[in-house]
C-alpha cells in the first residue's frame, strides 16, 4: 500500500534495537502511514524529544496537531485505528481487550523478569537463573496457546503477536544456545518465522543518529522492497 504523507504522523523518535520501538515501527509500517523517523542515541538524547516527552524513552510520536504519544502500545493502536489492512486489532478469535490482557502480562511480569535476567548487575540481590525461570513461565503459557493455532489469536498475526514478539526475541538473544534448546517448539517456530519475516527485517534497517537540521528520513520507505 502506498503511504500517506509525512505530515500524517509527523515525527517518530525511535531506537533501532529497542523492542518497544520495534513494535511501534511494525504497526506504522503495517498501517501504510508514514512519518519522519528520528533515530535516537540514548547518551545524546535530542532536546526536542525531551521537551515533548521528559521521560526520555522511545518510542515517542509527535502528531501534527502537537499531541504526544509516549507509549508504544498507544502508537500501535493509534495507527492501526487509522488503517488496519490485516485486521491486527480484530483477529478472528479474539477482541482487543483479550489481546491487551495478554500483552499486559508480557509487559509486566515477563518484562520484569527479562530485565533482571539480562541485566542482573543493575538489580541488587538478583539471581539471573531464577529470573530466567520466572520469564520462562510466560513462555510456557505462550507455548500452550501456540499448540492450538499458528499465532496467539488464530491463523494470522495480530496486534498481540507484534507487541510480544520483540520481547521474546530479546529473551532468546540473551543466551541463544539455551533458548533454542528448550522444549517449546511452537515458540521457537513462531520466533523463527518472525526473524525471517520480510516486514520485520525491513523495520530493522539501520539509520544514523538524528541531529537538528538533518534531512527528513521518511519511514517506512514504501519504495524499498520487503
Amino acid at each position: 500500500m502506498a503511504g500517506n504523507q509525512v505530515s500524517d504522523l509527523a515525527i517518530l523518535y525511535s531506537f533501532r534495537r529497542c523492542p518497544y520501538a520495534m513494535r511501534a515501527r511494525l504497526a506504522i509500517q503495517k498501517s501504510g502511514l508514514t512519518c519522519e523517523l528520528r533515530e535516537v542515541v540514548f547518551r545524546d538524547k535530542p532536546e526536542h524529544m525531551l521537551e515533548k516527552s521528559p521521560k526520555g524513552t522511545v518510542p515517542v510520536m509527535i502528531l501534527q496537531d502537537g499531541a504526544v504519544l509516549e507509549e508504544s502500545r498507544d502508537i500501535m493502536e493509534f495507527v492501526l485505528a487509522e488503517n488496519d489492512p490485516d485486521n491486527w486489532l480484530k483477529p478472528a478469535v479474539a477482541n482487543i481487550e483479550e489481546m491487551r490482557t495478554l500483552v499486559d502480562r508480557s509487559d509486566e511480569e515477563f518484562k520484569e523478569a527479562l530485565d533482571r535476567y539480562k541485566y542482573p548487575n543493575r538489580y541488587d540481590g538478583t539471581d539471573a537463573e531464577e529470573e530466567r525461570t520466572k520469564a520462562s513461565e510466560f513462555m510456557f503459557q505462550l507455548e500452550s496457546r501456540l499448540e492450538k493455532q499458528l499465532f496467539l489469536f488464530g491463523a494470522d498475526p495480530s496486534y498481540a503477536d507484534m507487541a510480544i514478539l520483540p520481547f521474546v526475541r530479546q529473551f532468546a538473544h540473551v543466551d541463544k544456545d539455551w533458548f533454542w534448546s528448550q522444549d517449546w517448539p511452537k515458540i521457537i517456530g513462531w520466533l523463527e518465522w518472525f526473524l525471517a519475516w520480510p516486514e520485520f527485517t525491513s523495520i530493522m534497517k539501520k539509520y544514523p543518529q538524528w541531529k537538528e537540521g538533518d534531512q527528513e528520513t521518511v519511514f517506512p520507505n514504501f519504495t524499498d522492497p520487503l
